[in-house]
């Protein structure tokens, strides 16, 4: 935990450590006042083919849907 005129004098510094995976909380008048985190990049890509075999699909997948579908009637 850091004071707010800590992190106004060093924020790049906290910035550097919070990035690192580290946690800094900021303090105004020993209350917790905000939270500096690391923001992790999202999922990585995915890679094709990781799947292949496990999908089906009907021979019919392209082809229209039937009228009840749409107006509800069996």
């Amino acid at each position: 935990t850091i004071t707010i005129q800590d992190a106004q004098q060093k924020l790049v510094e906290f910035l550097r450590f919070a990035s690192k995976g580290n946690e800094v909380i900021i303090l105004d008048n020993n209350r917790p006042l905000a939270k500096l985190t690391p923001i992790f990049p999202t999922e990585t890509s995915r890679i094709p083919g990781l799947s292949r075999g496990k999908i089906w699909m009907s021979e019919d997948f392209n082809e229209p849907l039937p009228e009840d579908f749409w107006t509800g009637q069996n």
